[in-house]
This record gives structure tokens, sequence and C-alpha cells, in this order.
């Protein structure tokens, strides 16, 4: 801890109406200066002169200090000077007058936004946020070129990496979620279909409400929830800290690096966990069939045989990957956009998961349109 001499502590003392000012007038020796200031008797009228010859230093703290005392002198009608100030203090001073914001002269208030202004501001903004989403998407396609035609440009080491964080770690709370949704279809649409004496066609509408739709629906809002929201943090991180700058600064493209082994791995990794999707849900309304309607197992796995063919196997796999490359998209271009603080971090996290879940909620309608056209 380095202790100040007495001699460099900013001094003030009163001689009449002239106040000698001396000392280092920074902010780590402005304190009893400051003080003193508050407790001098100034005249009502007239002049004050501050000596400030004395003054060895002078920062931006202690320039504040000597404007706010001649600018509240000033305001009572008082004759403010100053002599001596050296040119650097001089030139401080006036840099403080130039910027200082006083209680006199607050800045007027925001301009209300009405109705309209606020959907069309609102408007506008989304509209930027889409042609910035599409130029990403472009750009995204361009950097995979090279990796279509020279395959060994891949990093297999970042994919495999990325597909374990993606794929083999969310087992669990997909295969969780799946069995429990399993249950749920089979136990609601089961009470009414026993009513009608069709028990039976249980294991019809849980193969095929999983296959086609539940499966890859709710295994897609997990993966956005969970990996979507990672891939934000993480570049979102890299940004904050300039690490994607030094991608750039190394002739590394973050595309390369960042984006493309993660669009990838999901696109890979979604697939197999709407496969594993399928089972659980499957087997949990395999177990309710049996424990609340008395199917056999046999029976239920026969029915599901029959009902669900490979059509509609194929139909609820295929959506996977486009799902897949929706929320990864979305999540790395959210990543890309966080800008100053960890705070932009959360927002733009929360905003991927959002934007994520809702297009592929958008995208799985319009596959549903599209199919129910086609008669599939």
């Amino acid at each position: 801890m380095v202790v100040a001499a007495p001699a460099d502590i900013a001094k003030v003392s009163m001689q009449g109406t002239t106040v000698n000012c001396a000392g280092a007038w920074t902010s780590l020796l402005l304190q009893n200066a400051e003080q003193t200031m508050n407790t001098l008797r100034w005249p009502e009228t007239g002049g004050v002169r501050f000596e400030m010859r004395a003054v060895t230093r002078m920062d931006i703290a202690g320039a504040w200090l000597l404007h706010r005392t001649m600018l509240r002198l000033t305001r009572t009608g008082v004759a403010v000077s100053t002599e001596g100030l050296s040119e650097n203090a001089r030139a401080t001073l006036e840099l403080v007058k130039r910027h200082a914001v006083d209680g006199e002269h607050k800045p007027p208030p925001a301009a209300e936004v009405g109705i309209l202004e606020g959907i069309g501001r609102a408007t506008l903004e989304h509209a930027q946020q889409g042609q910035g989403f599409l130029a990403f998407i472009g750009e995204l396609a361009l950097a995979s070129v090279p990796w279509l035609w020279r395959p060994g440009r891949i990093r297999w080491r970042i994919v495999l990496t990325n597909l374990q964080a993606a794929g083999v770690d969310a087992l669990p709370i997909v295969g969780l979620l799946s069995f429990l949704l399993g249950i749920v279809i089979a136990y609601q649409g089961g009470i009414p279909l026993r009513d009608y004496g069709a028990s039976l066609f249980i294991a019809d509408l849980v193969g095929l409400a999983m296959v086609r739709e539940l499966a890859p629906l709710i295994t897609a809002v997990i993966i956005a929830g969970r990996t979507g929201s990672a891939y934000t943090a993480q570049i979102g991180t890299m940004k904050v800290t300039e690490e994607i700058d030094a991608l750039r600064t190394m002739g590394i493209t973050p595309m390369e690096m960042l984006v493309l082994p993660k669009v990838l791995a999901l696109m890979l990794a979604l697939p197999l966990l709407t496969v594993y999707a399928d089972i659980l849900g499957t087997l949990g309304g395999m177990v309710m069939a049996k424990a609340a309607f008395d199917m056999t197992l046999t029976v239920f796995v026969e029915r599901v045989g029959d009902a669900v063919d490979v059509g509609s196997y194929l139909i609820g796999v295929g959506k996977a990957p486009v799902f897949a490359a929706i929320i990864a998209s979305v999540g790395c271009y959210q990543g890309f956009r966080v800008s100053g603080s960890a705070e932009s971090v959360g927002r733009r996290t929360t905003l991927s998961v959002v934007q994520a879940i809702f297009l592929v909620l958008v995208v799985d309608a319009g596959f549903s349109l599209i199919f129910s056209a086609l008669g599939l």
C-alpha cells in the first residue's frame, strides 16, 4: 500500500475572498479538500478568487470538485475567478465544464412511443433480424461447400465432441420425457377408447402419435432448450472475450471452426435421439396399457407393428435433420449477435430458445400441411 506524502494531499484554506488551493487534486488525495470546501463560510455577494498556483496535479475528480464549487457560488450571485492554473489543469477543467450535467439542465425526457409507432418499430426490428438470419444461412451454405468437395477438411474431433454433448449427454432427459409422454397419451386416449370398447386401439394411438409427430417434436424442443442455448452462450461468451476476433487474426474462419461442426453434429444426433424417443415413448404407452387397461404386451406390440408402417416412421425421422439445422443455425446466429456484456449473452440465449422452438413448430405445421396434401 502506497502512503501519500503530506505535501501531496490536496489542501484548501481561505483568507478573505481568496481560496488557496495546494497539493495534488486527484481522486485518491482529494478527501480533505472536499471536506474543507463543505465547511467554508462563503460570501453571499462580491467575488471569490481561487488561487491554484500551489496545485501540483489535477485529474477529472479534482476538476469536478472545483467546477461544482464555482457553479454553486455563481448561482448565489458571487463572481468567481481562478488564477495560477497550469495548462493541463485548465484543459481538464474545460473538459469537465463542457460535459458536466447539473440538476438544472436535465436532458429532455424521451418522447412516448405510440401504439402504431411501437408496432412499426417491432415489425422493422423483426424484419431486420429475419434478413440477418437469411444472410447467416447463406454464409453457412457457402462455408459448407468446401466440406462437400473436400471431406478431409471436416474437423471430426470437434464434430465428435459436439456429438457427445448434443446426443449422448441428452439421452437421459429425452428418454425420461418420452417415456412419460407415452404414459400420458396412453392414459388420456385410453379412457374414451375404453368407453367405446376400443381399448385395443391404444397401441395404434401411441405408436402413430409418437412416431409421426410427438417424438421428433418433443426431442427438438428439448434440444432447442438444452443444446441451442448452449451454442448461443458459448459463441456469445467467445464474442465478448474477443476470442472470435483472435480466430480471425490467426486466419481461422469462425464459421468453419465453430458453426459447421455444431450443425453437422446436431443433424447426426437428432435423428438418433428421435428413434430413441420413439422406442421409449412406445414403451411408456405399453406400460400404461398393461397397468390400466389390462392389455398384454404381445398384443400391444402386434398392434403397433400393424399401425406404424415404414412411411410413418420415415416421416418422423425425416423431420429431425431439418429441426436440427434450424436449432443449430438459430443458436449460432444469436451467439454471433451478442455484443458488449454478459447481459447480452443472457438476452440472446433466451431469444435463441424462443426463436428455435417457434421455427420448429412452424416448420412442423408446414410438414403436416404438405403431407396432408400429398396424402401421406
